[in-house]
């Protein structure tokens, strides 16, 4: 059974993405509308997810990049039937599979992976996984997903790398996370969907993808009550079926580019978004002196001058997003006055800063606190991206300096932004993509009436 595929593949297909580079000649304000994609957290937990329905699940909305496709390539090995289309559409059906490990070489690409051992042993009773891989951007420890597991009945074992779960039967039970966790949530979740009974997540986590996911698995049939409120309870379901859904826009794309407009004092709408989600982002650089409007399903960002200082805390959703920290540590490098950083989640999240001080950045580092003074200005320099969101943090650092700004391992950021040179190319960035062997792809800026007269096929 092969995986049918019906775009041309992104990963791992395009060259030796270690190698590539990004080129960015900075100092363009960003100006114009992007429209946001789906959201990647929530595509890694609902893909797997699909595997437990008994018939096809039709998933629209999903951002066109490496973790996705890493994904569905993941999938297939196992066995299931997976579909992939030029519009953001995958088909999954996974009722004739009969494989429950997942090897290394599977998921040595991707952190979320881990959702394999929910779903797997929801569906068998057995999973095999290895640690998975991803960014190194701290200790990530599973000790709440095998607290929850074992709650749930679950034996679990690690051996020579590979977490192996079982459990005769599922029973559900009252599962108490020591601290807050988007991964042990919705893996919990995951596992406790087909459980006997009824489980409680206390202290569970509330961000937009843990509802989506939620969202999702109710849709296929499931009983969840209480996603996005720190008290999750999921009655057991005999079986789940398939379904059509839609995910909901990516929150840490959408203020990526927030952040971009800022920065590079330029004015951007971003659209296909919820704002409600946005709210921590948008009050911060409220605070920071730029203009935000919100509508329905878009916000404006105008950067009309220099950023002033603030100071942030990373939280759990509702709080400020760690992923969001590093593009807006850019941000606060070049405000008036100094600025501090407190990073809650990740404790080695500020590699980037690194970076940052190459392009002129004064920055000091204590443990978990970033002391940021700004300067009027940063300068172009070759720098490495060590992680998908250090990745786009440069990204933000060399629309906004002045000079040529290289950046190395964009394999990282293909992870997680779709199609970002054509975004930021329509936003009017300079930006361009050098291959292994030092060829450039530049793309050229395609105004709205050209894109509607591709669109009607003119």
């Amino acid at each position: 059974m092969a995986l049918e595929v019906k775009f041309p593949r992104k990963s791992g297909k395009r060259g030796n993405q270690g190698l590539e580079k990004l080129r960015i000649y900075g100092g363009k304000p960003l100006v114009g509308r992007v429209k946001i994609s789906g959201a990647k957290n929530a595509a890694v937990a609902i893909l797997p997810a699909a595997l437990l329905a008994n018939d096809t699940c039709i998933i629209d909305n999903l951002p066109y990049i490496d973790d996705v496709t890493t994904l569905a390539d993941i999938l297939h090995e196992l066995g299931a039937k997976v579909e992939l289309d030029a519009k953001g559409r995958i088909s999954i059906n996974g009722s004739k599979m009969t494989e429950y490990r997942a090897h290394y070489d599977m998921v040595r690409r991707m952190r979320a992976s881990y959702y394999l051992l929910g779903v797997l042993l929801a569906k068998f009773g057995k999973a095999e996984v290895s640690f998975p891989g991803g960014c190194a951007i701290g200790t990530r420890p599973i000790d709440q997903h095998i607290k929850g597991f074992e709650a749930l009945g679950a034996k679990v074992e690690l051996e020579h790398g590979v977490i192996k779960v079982s459990a005769d039967r599922l029973i559900g039970n009252e599962i108490y996370l020591d601290v807050v966790s988007v991964g042990a949530t919705i893996n919990i979740m995951l596992a406790a969907v087909k459980a006997e009974g009824t489980t409680t997540i206390v202290n569970a986590a509330k961000e937009p993808h843990v509802v989506d996911t939620a969202n999702f698995l109710n849709t296929m049939g499931a009983s969840i009550k209480g996603a996005g409120t720190d008290t999750i309870r999921i009655k057991g379901v005999k079986e789940l079926s398939g379904c059509s859904y839609t995910i909901i826009p990516d929150q840490i794309e959408a203020g990526t580019y927030m952040i971009a407009a800022a920065a590079t004092g330029g004015d951007v709408t971003v659209v296909d978004v919820i704002p409600k989600h946005m709210e921590a982002v948008s009050a911060k650089l409220l605070e920071m002196g730029m203009e935000v409007i919100e509508g329905d399903d878009e916000i404006r960002v105008i950067g009309k001058q220099r950023p002033r200082k603030a100071n942030i805390k990373t939280q759990p959703y509702p709080g400020f997003p760690t992923d969001l920290q590093q593009p807006m540590s850019v941000l606060l490098s070049i405000a008036d006055g100094v600025s501090v950083i407190t990073e809650n989640v990740w404790e080695a999240r500020y590699k980037h800063l690194d970076e940052v001080v190459r392009m002129g950045g004064n920055v000091k580092i204590e443990d978990r606190v970033a002391i940021i003074e700004g300067v009027e200005r940063l300068s172009g320099a070759p720098v490495t991206a060590t992680d998908l969101r250090a990745g786009a943090a440069l990204i933000v650092a060399g629309l906004s300096a002045e000079g040529i700004t290289e950046i190395s391992n964009v394999d990282h950021i293909d992870r997680g932004y779709e199609d970002i040179e054509r975004k930021l190319v329509d936003l009017g960035a300079d930006i361009e993509r050098i291959d292994e062997n030092g060829k450039s792809r530049r793309l050229k800026l395609v105004t709205s009436r050209q894109r509607a007269a591709v669109g009607a096929g003119l």
